[in-house]
């Protein structure tokens, strides 16, 4: 039941200054959705259509991509169908630094995250146009916008619901991740199964829909429910600086623009060159990151000394997030060439495997979690549980040589080695993710506590930007000697880390 304070009617245009967090909190209704929030409701299922049209998209996207176009794909060649999609994914998660400036700068968390749902709908749209090259990069850059917009800000908009105190934070915060991991779960059973059966395009109109929904669910409810949650800017451009900052960008972008014309009319920009570019930007933009907030004068020495402490952390979740991002391009190309689809009477389509990853997250997180409570003080440490997480991923990939070395190269894989490398690897993110962000935001300097959260992300772009070269030394000749080099790989840097704890430690100043 709603407060008198929810019951009033909020005014169009609440004055900037007479805006505080507790007139957030007031102005939306508190309970209404398992005893939170009215306004998780409306999150939870946007969030659940956002992420099944994103991972309906995903779940069929590489075999689009490489499937010839005979058999309604665009006939790339594998290499570089890998290394797209994994270029893909490194720029959607760089683009998150963009949506939370425009938030913060110009439009509010709650438009950002309509806007980025209506250019994500139409990338979907363009991706069900047969057959088109042009439409399919269109359809990417539309959504990696759109999701620069979105997902940030919808978490921003969940927090300010919230009293900064009120116990149901957490658990608000878990429903809604609930509701990220069921969109990922569905959408390959669904998208997946309509688009390798019949038709890619379906799959990906399907996508679209699923996008349509969460706009529809959002644009419904968000009145009633959200309240003044995300709906004010919070580092608004006075109209000189709106005047600057449009005429800069409008300049960089013509100048842009004129650039790849011109790089590509003369051969310079291709697709492989493209992949370069965003490869190097995804390392130089976190170094970048770290030397700014290590430089600056507002961070004091204790600071310094656990960001030098975090860097481990960072290296450690970049190698994790290639293995884990590899199970939409890597395994997804070995279900489809090298696994047993038959199997117990059934025909299993290889894009089902991308629904395994959400499926161990949504029964196993409450385990782990309630793990770590048990142990209390006497859990590992931050680089200890790090640890842990790449030892599992690196594992991940030596029981792919199994069976390998079982029946030799050239026969195809049971099934159910598929499903145990997803599984170690999902076990292992439950022990890296949610221990990576409490990391980030504790290790923060206090004047950057919100751009080491875009740091943390961009251990995924990073990851996928090293994905996009890895996965070109990846053939059917040597895919065992791939698995077992980046296997071993990931286990030696556990070994180090877990190594390294004690000291890692000292650095952390107190931080546990």
């Amino acid at each position: 039941m709603s407060s008198t304070a929810n019951k009033q009617k909020i005014p169009q245009s609440t004055p900037q200054t007479s805006i505080n967090r507790q007139k957030i909190v007031d102005s939306v209704p508190q309970k209404g959705f398992f005893g939170h929030p009215k306004g998780l409701f409306t999150l939870f299922f946007t969030e659940f259509w956002e992420r099944f049209s994103y991972y309906g998209m995903k779940a069929i996207l590489v075999y689009y991509m490489y499937y010839s176009v005979s058999k309604g794909g665009l006939g790339f060649d594998q290499q570089t169908a890998l290394s797209i999609a994994s270029v893909y994914g490194a720029l959607v998660y760089m683009s998150g630094i963009i949506g939370g400036w425009i938030s913060d700068r110009l439009t509010g968390a709650t438009k950002s995250v309509f806007y980025g749902g209506i250019l994500i709908m139409f990338g979907h749209l363009a991706l069900a146009v047969p057959g088109n090259i042009s439409m399919f990069f269109v359809s990417m850059i539309l959504i990696v916008v759109g999701t620069g917009l979105l997902k940030p800000n919808i978490s921003t908009v969940l927090g300010e619901m919230y009293d900064i105190n009120d116990a149901r934070r957490d658990a608000g915060f878990s429903i809604f991740y609930m509701g990220v991991n069921l969109g990922a779960f569905v959408a390959p059973l669904v998208v997946g199964t309509i688009g390798m059966k019949y038709n890619f395009h379906l799959g990906f109109g399907l996508a679209a829909i699923g996008m349509f929904l969460a706009l529809v669910v959002y644009f419904l409810t968000k009145k009633k429910n959200l309240g003044l949650a995300g709906s004010f800017v919070t580092n608004p451009m006075k109209p000189e600086e709106k005047k600057k900052a449009f005429t800069q960008i409008g300049i960089g972008v013509v100048i842009l623009a004129v650039l790849i014309i011109a790089l590509v009319s003369t051969g310079n920009l291709t697709i492989d060159s493209f992949i370069n570019i965003v490869g190097i930007l995804g390392f130089v933009i976190p170094i970048i990151y770290f030397i700014f907030m290590y430089r600056n004068p507002k961070v004091t020495k204790e600071e310094r000394s656990r960001l030098i402490a975090y860097i481990p952390l960072f290296l450690g979740a970049v190698l994790f997030w290639s293995i884990e991002e590899q199970g939409s391009t890597i395994l997804a190309d070995f279900a489809d060439q090298k696994t047993q689809l038959n199997f117990a009477g059934m025909h299993i389509s290889p894009a089902w495997f991308q629904s395994l990853n959400p499926l161990f997250i949504i029964v196993f997180a409450p385990i782990i979690g309630a793990i770590w409570v048990k142990l209390g003080k006497r859990q590992p440490t931050y680089t200890q549980k790090f640890s842990y997480g790449l030892l599992l991923a690196g594992l991940s990939f030596i029981v792919i040589l199994v069976p390998a070395l079982i029946g030799g190269s050239h026969a195809l894989v049971n099934p159910l080695w598929l499903v145990l490398s997803y599984f170690l690897c999902a076990i292992g993110e439950l022990s890296l993710s949610p221990v990576g962000l409490s990391a980030t935001t504790k290790l923060a300097p206090a004047a950057f506590s919100a751009q080491m959260l875009s740091l943390w992300f961009l251990t995924d772009a990073a990851a996928q930007a090293l994905n996009a070269q890895l996965v070109r030394f990846y053939t059917p000749q040597n895919e065992m000697s791939y698995f077992a080099v980046i296997g071993i790989a990931s286990i030696v840097l556990s070994l180090i880390l877990f190594a390294l704890s004690p000291k890692m430690q000292k650095f952390m100043k107190g931080i546990k």
